[in-house]
């Protein structure tokens, strides 16, 4: 069956796209994952969404938007894609064994937050442990919160919490930090952020929320506990591209190159949220750039 347009990953960019191309009559697939929704799948409350005065729990938030995607007529597959055709018409999109057509697509899959791979942060993910301190900064208001990283990622995440939180321990495996010089400086004049060099965070400790962090030091191997109310692991984001490789254009770290607002160097195919995005990563902003994908797929489509 040849679709209008095959929407790769189902976070916000990928559902408010799904939102206007089906609102606008065309027939629209999206592939949306085993894992759908996104990030915020895994996060617990969201209160700089615009129009929930009250806040809202991420996993509520995607529900919400799928079902308005479904209303006007999206189709969702709840499986992986595992390999795309760009390089001829239509484009082909390989979910499992079967292959999808389309005349454009829309790659929307997000990039992942890279974690520190310890079971105690998976399991207290949403209760203190966090990779977005735009999101989660101010549910530790006057806090003591860690910081794991040292690079620009991690020096703005500590920069951002410093307007809010009481205490910063920014935890760096290295005895010197990788980010530029500008962020080294700026943090290390800041009065509410230290550093504990040359040590990696061994086990996040806390039952139902985040109540400290075990160090080891790399170089003595001494262990130590410090206490603190969150950990905000910043080690970097991982666009999800693997399946674009080598069609679409990539920069050297991995992202989408978009051109003229969404569009890639393909005709007629488009991106939109954070595979093209790594500086802002907000879920506004991902749905912003899903509407102006949808915007320019559907013009691409009558020629316009």
């Amino acid at each position: 069956m040849l679709y209008d347009v095959i929407i790769v990953g189902s976070g916000p960019a990928g559902l408010t796209a799904a939102i206007y191309t089906s609102r606008a009559g065309l027939k629209t697939l999206v592939v949306a994952g085993t894992l759908w929704g996104g990030q915020l799948m895994i996060t617990n409350e969201v209160e700089n969404f615009p129009g929930f005065e009250n806040g809202i729990l991420g996993p509520e938030l995607m529900e919400k938007m799928r079902k308005q995607a479904e209303r006007f007529g999206a189709e969702l597959i709840f499986e992986n894609a595992t390999s795309a055709d760009l390089k001829s018409k239509p484009f082909k999109i390989t979910v499992g064994n079967k292959v999808y057509e389309a005349k454009s697509v829309i790659v929307a899959t997000g990039a992942s937050a890279k974690w520190l791979g310890l079971e105690s942060e998976t399991r207290l993910r949403g209760r203190g442990v966090s990779v977005c301190a735009t999101c989660d900064a101010p549910f530790f208001r006057n806090k003591k919160v860690v910081v794991v990283g040292g690079g620009d990622t991690a020096m703005e995440e500590a920069l951002f919490l410093s307007k809010v939180v009481g205490e910063i321990k920014v935890i760096h495996r290295r005895d010197k930090l990788r980010a530029c010089k500008f962020l080294q400086e700026k943090a290390s004049a800041n009065p509410k952020i230290t550093f504990v060099w040359n040590s990696t965070v061994q086990k996040i400790l806390g039952k139902d929320r985040v109540e400290g962090v075990r160090l080891r030091n790399v170089v003595s191997g001494e262990e130590s506990v410090l206490p603190c109310d969150a950990v905000f692991v910043a080690v970097g984001h991982k666009p999800n591209t693997d399946i674009f490789k080598d069609q679409i254009e990539l920069d050297q770290t991995g992202y989408i190159v978009a051109r003229d607002g969404t569009r890639t160097n393909i005709e007629g195919v488009f991106v939109a949220g954070d595979v093209a995005d790594n500086r802002y990563r907000q879920a506004i902003a991902a749905a912003g750039s899903g509407c102006k994908a949808a915007l320019d797929a559907e013009k691409y489509l009558i020629g316009a």
